[in-house]
């Protein structure tokens, strides 16, 4: 059974940092990959960050480039997504998610957890 569990959200002002994490059980990315969406209410879900589980390649939604950074710790199964310069319309609900498609990482997730919650105050 798929586990995700998000930790590390919270209320900051804007110009603000968070490091959210994830635990992982019961799946394994060795091969595959992670990442995290976000929404807010009443706007779609957005894909937020990605990488493959080689650490090679990471992936980030045009919104949070170079404000927002995606790593693991693959011995521990361990996902993190540290927010810089977080703004007021980074406010949502944060998911880890494993993607349905590790080409497109960023689009369809086929699990997540149940998310923490980030709110960046002005």
């Amino acid at each position: 059974q798929v586990k995700l569990v998000e930790s590390g959200g919270g209320s900051v002002q804007a110009g603000g940092s968070l490091r959210l994490s994830c635990a992982a059980s019961g799946y394994t990315y060795r091969h595959y990959c992670m990442g995290w969406f976000r929404q807010a209410p009443g706007k779609e879900r957005e894909g937020v960050a990605a990488i493959l589980s080689s650490g090679s390649n990471t992936y980030y939604a045009d919104s949070v480039k170079g404000r927002f950074t995606i790593s693991q710790d693959n011995a521990k199964n361990t996902l993190f997504l540290q927010m810089n310069s977080l703004k007021p319309e980074d406010t949502a609900m944060y998911y880890c998610a494993a993607p349905s498609d590790c080409a497109t990482p960023l689009y369809g997730f086929q699990y997540w957890g149940r998310g923490t919650q980030v709110t960046v105050s002005s």
